[in-house]
């Protein structure tokens, strides 16, 4: 297990759900940084490892691993404890769910690559990009309220972390990083506070990374 390098970004939520992942498990990994504001993500010996040119990548015994979904289902399976997913499959199919909402639905759109194009493409204002974030994030965030209404408990599935809050708390960060309000997601804001709790999940935090910067 100590042979895992994680190839990310400190601010990256991608990174950061990867980062849970392995904090709940108590996976031993080491960090590399590539710093996405300088571009990092596209040098010729990054892309030769991970053709994608986004960050995470995750090195083990000569494999390397790419999309944090991906990441996340292989972490999963090759460590199934303590558990991220429930055993019942119908169970699972919510979380997963859940999960999806956030990399699916809203991660693609604000991401920093898109972001960029915004501004630099198409000509939109800062006001107009906070207006874009925002938009994605309420719409998902509203959805993932209904369903944590449902499902939830402690968590955002029951009473146990799960794949869905590995991918709820990063974008909950995000949204306070992009001064999105959040008082109408009382139960996801709930969630976010429950996992980020936990010393785990606290060593995981953006802030709390050796590449991290004010």
């Amino acid at each position: 297990m100590s042979g895992l390098v994680l190839h990310g970004y400190w601010r990256s939520s991608a990174s950061y759900r990867v980062r849970l992942a392995l904090e709940l498990k108590g996976i031993a990994y080491r960090q590399v940084t590539h710093d996405l504001r300088l571009g990092e993500q596209s040098a010729p010996d990054y892309l030769a490892l991970a053709p994608h040119g986004l960050v995470p990548a995750l090195e083990h015994d000569g494999r390397v691993l790419i999309e944090s979904p991906a990441i996340l289902e292989w972490i999963e399976a090759r460590w199934p404890s303590p558990p991220l997913l429930p055993a019942d499959p119908d169970a699972a199919a919510v979380v997963r769910a859940m999960a999806a909402l956030v990399a699916c639905d809203i991660h693609p759109l604000n991401n920093l690559r898109v972001l960029q194009a915004l501004r630099d493409d198409l000509g939109a204002g800062e006001d107009q990009v906070q207006a874009w974030i925002a938009r994605w994030i309420h719409a998902g965030f509203a959805a993932l309220e209904a369903l944590i209404a449902r499902h939830g408990g402690t968590f955002a599935y029951g009473d146990s972390p799960s794949l869905a809050d590995c991918m709820i708390v990063p974008q909950v960060y995000n949204a306070r990083r992009f001064q999105v309000p959040l008082d109408a997601y009382p139960r996801l804001v709930a969630c976010d506070a429950a996992l980020s709790a936990l010393p785990a999940a606290a060593a995981a935090h953006p802030d709390r990374q050796p590449d991290a910067q004010p």
